[in-house]
């Protein structure tokens, strides 16, 4: 796990044991980021997502403690099965990106709070921090889920 206050990125990387088009495919489908989410914050998506690309916007719905919100989010950086962003409506961002190697893919995702409209109360509220144990939690759920639902080859 990596905090990198001047670059304003909490980021970490999993190698997991399957093909990037396989990962990418659970990523990008909005109606798995609850069965993913480390952070125990996504409860749902709002209605019936398509498949996310570019501009996609999605709403999910979030609790945070034991208050209930929905959030919008925006898809702004895709490349398939290489990477997906989206943002949030403060302007931060959350970004996978994917890369074959050998023994399968290394993943990285990346809370970039770096075109936050409001940085300083994120580095207030002390999100970089809390992000590492949600991002290190989402990569190990994703690990599970795309090893659990893997096709025999």
């Amino acid at each position: 796990m990596t905090i990198d206050f001047a670059a304003k990125k909490t980021f970490d990387s999993r190698l997991i044991n399957a093909p990037a088009a396989q990962i990418f495919s659970v990523l990008s489908d909005a109606s798995l980021h609850p069965v993913i989410d480390g952070s125990n914050m996504v409860t749902g998506a709002k209605g019936k997502p398509e498949r996310l690309r570019l501009g996609s916007k999605f709403s999910m719905t979030m609790k945070l403690g034991p208050l209930p919100y929905r959030i919008t989010n925006e898809v702004i950086e895709f490349e398939q099965d290489k990477l997906i962003a989206w943002r949030h409506p403060g302007k931060h961002r959350w970004r996978y990106e994917l890369e074959e190697v050998e023994g399968g893919t290394l993943v990285t995702e990346t809370f970039d709070w770096s075109y936050s409209a409001a940085p300083k109360v994120i580095e207030l509220v002390k999100y970089p921090q809390k992000h590492d144990k949600s991002i290190a939690g989402t990569l190990a759920r994703l690990d599970d889920y795309v090893m659990k639902t893997a096709q025999p080859l």
